[in-house]
């Protein structure tokens, strides 16, 4: 008898928003290889900001959502932890993090050097669109 939990292996389930954001903006990634090696152009059309975030050993990002944007994160430096949601890792160089908009994140350097992310806004926002749920640094 089939479980009736599980999708029939033919069938197509129905992506979510998030799922259609995230394919839709990886989709958009262009790789090209050179002589000299490689590059990587991101979709920055519907980019509300791209910023490269340095972060001090021992530094530490508020753990914070935010309601007008999904965030993508390209990690430049090792060193970093992060926090996604309810998944705790630490990414190498070179690693793309998708952050869907109202998902609980942030990032500390365990690392002994300074170590960055370029972080691209998905959708128009401003700095103010930060919900901070934690703070080591006292602010709201």
């Amino acid at each position: 008898m089939a479980n009736p939990f599980r999708p029939a292996d033919n069938m197509v389930l129905p992506m979510t928003k998030k799922e259609r954001t995230e394919d839709a903006f990886r989709a958009g990634i262009i790789e090209d290889h050179r002589p000299w090696g490689r590059f990587r152009r991101y979709p920055h059309e519907d980019a509300g900001s791209i910023k490269i975030i340095t972060i001090n050993p021992g530094g530490v990002l508020s753990y914070q959502y935010h309601d007008r944007r999904d965030e993508f994160w390209i990690v430049l430096d090792p060193g970093l932890e992060m926090t996604v949601g309810d998944k705790v890792f630490s990414p190498a160089a070179d690693d793309e993090i998708f952050i869907p908009r109202g998902t609980p994140h942030r990032a500390q350097n365990r690392g002994t050097a300074p170590a960055r992310v370029m972080e691209i806004w998905i959708g128009r926002s401003e700095e103010s669109d930060i919900v901070r749920l934690k703070d080591d640094y006292g602010r709201r």
